[in-house]
């Protein structure tokens, strides 16, 4: 039988499949089928900074007591962690894989306060979703990337727990800045997060969301930049995430260098028991392949041990489009 385990973040997983935070692992029943069906680890919905504050703001309608609004601010902040915190403490009475709190503020102090209370409660990482929109034309990218750095800073030094980043694409040099996190001790990066998109709607003439979940074509930024990041940046751990749809799909983020891969669009459309069909796709190719664990392949073809790396790094069409006029 394949050895599907891994290590990722510091931790045994019994498989390199996890399923990432959404409102797939938001309560503990859930959490209970995910282990069941085969996943090595399991990142629990994120708690907003946005969300607390939005609770705040609904308990101060019409309140005639300004002198009020600091404790019902406190209150409905710590009532919204509480409720978290709960999930994990009682997720981790009922399943054995580990449990990754999953956070999404804004400030650098939201973000500590917060980890270290689940760290408290018995959190085995943590996963940071961390993502400042570069809107301000005025500052530099470095600028905006110094924030993700000082907020890493802030987080080793406090946490005792894992910590990693699950980043977006929108960086002028993703190696660099991985490479800067690197140093500060962080754990781990997630590529990449998946993003409220817009779109417009033609007909009634305004701003709506665009399609949330991921297609399988989307596999492809994230087998690039996973790829390259840890055929150079051998010490930190890569989860790839967006576009994982089958065991096939997770293969070849293994063989490119991740530790291991995140799964959610697919569970919404399929179930989560889909998670074992993905699983026993990927035991089969390893049993095809003479691969006794995952092991024996992973990082197979990322950047530093393939014999042609500029095959990572080719952006253009010249082999199919360079004869059309």
């Amino acid at each position: 039988m394949a050895d599907l385990s891994v290590n990722y973040l510091g931790l045994k997983l019994k498989s390199p499949v996890i399923v990432s935070s959404s409102g797939l692992t938001d309560a503990v029943d859930k959490i209970v089928e995910i282990e069941k069906s085969g996943a090595g680890a399991v990142v629990l919905k994120s708690i907003f900074e946005e969300q607390l504050k939005y609770e705040a703001n609904q308990y101060l309608v019409n309140n005639d007591y300004p002198e009020a609004e600091d404790y019902i601010r406190n209150y409905t902040k710590d009532n919204s962690v509480d409720k978290y915190l709960d999930l994990i403490e009682e997720a981790k009475k009922e399943v054995d894989i580990p449990v990754i709190a999953s956070v999404n503020c804004v400030t650098s102090s939201e973000w500590v306060n917060f980890a270290k209370k689940i760290e408290e409660v018995g959190a085995d990482a943590l996963e940071v979703n961390v993502f400042f929109l570069p809107v301000n034309k005025d500052t530099s990218s470095l600028d905006y990337e110094k924030v993700y750095c000082d907020l890493a800073d802030e987080l080793k030094q406090r946490l005792n727990i894992p910590v990693a980043f699950k980043l977006g694409r929108q960086f002028s040099n993703l190696p660099g800045l991985v490479n800067r996190l690197y140093h500060r001790r962080l754990d781990g990066v997630v590529l990449f997060n998946r993003f409220y998109e817009p779109d417009i709607d033609l007909d009634k003439l305004r701003l709506t969301a665009a399609e949330v979940f991921s297609t399988p074509s989307e596999i492809r930024q994230t087998l690039r930049w996973v790829g390259i990041l840890s055929g150079t940046i051998e010490d930190i751990d890569i989860a790839a995430s967006t576009g994982v749809h089958d065991g096939g799909s997770a293969i070849k983020l293994l063989l490119a260098g991740a530790s291991a891969v995140q799964v959610c669009s697919v569970l919404y459309k399929k179930g989560i028991p889909y998670l074992q069909t993905i699983i026993n796709e990927a035991e089969a190719w390893m049993k095809e392949h003479n691969f006794s664990s995952v092991a024996d392949f992973r990082g197979k073809l990322n950047y530093h041990s393939i014999q042609d790396p500029v095959l990572y790094e080719r952006s253009q069409f010249m082999r199919y489009f360079s004869s059309i006029h």
